[in-house]
């Protein structure tokens, strides 16, 4: 069975895409911890970051550092926090959240709840920020 993951690459679900190439997408989270928190994920269905091959494992983390500091252009922080769960979908992912304080990136604080509208213009800002 497919991730979600899967789905989002494959079209079948809309997402709100910030950066693509043929190997790796990010996308904004829907439910984000801050404005701007994207997922990082390789295209091809792999279910764990470590089970990744290491040079498209290092080519990943260069992508995401684009995404990085692109949402860090578009997005007040003071950095762009990185965390790799793994427990939320069987597939590969980095999570890239704007943070201003350590307690910024705690996974148990309540979600964001952004229009639809809003999602559109951070899109649009990181793009032009890549």
């Amino acid at each position: 069975m497919s991730s979600i993951f899967s789905k989002i690459v494959a079209g079948d679900i809309p997402s709100y895409k910030v950066a693509e190439d043929e190997r790796f997408l990010a996308f904004f989270d829907i439910s984000p911890l801050a404005e701007g928190h994207t997922l990082v994920i390789p295209k091809v269905e792999i279910g764990y970051l470590f089970a990744i091959d290491d040079v498209v494992l290092a080519d990943m983390v260069v992508f995401a550092k684009k995404v990085a500091l692109a949402i860090e252009k578009v997005v007040p922080c003071k950095r762009i926090g990185v965390a790799v769960l793994g427990l939320e979908v069987p597939h590969a992912h980095i999570h890239l959240i704007p943070i201003n304080h350590v307690s910024d990136i705690d996974f148990s604080r309540p979600k964001l709840k952004l229009a639809p509208e809003r999602f559109i213009e951070l899109q649009k800002a990181v793009q032009e920020a890549l």
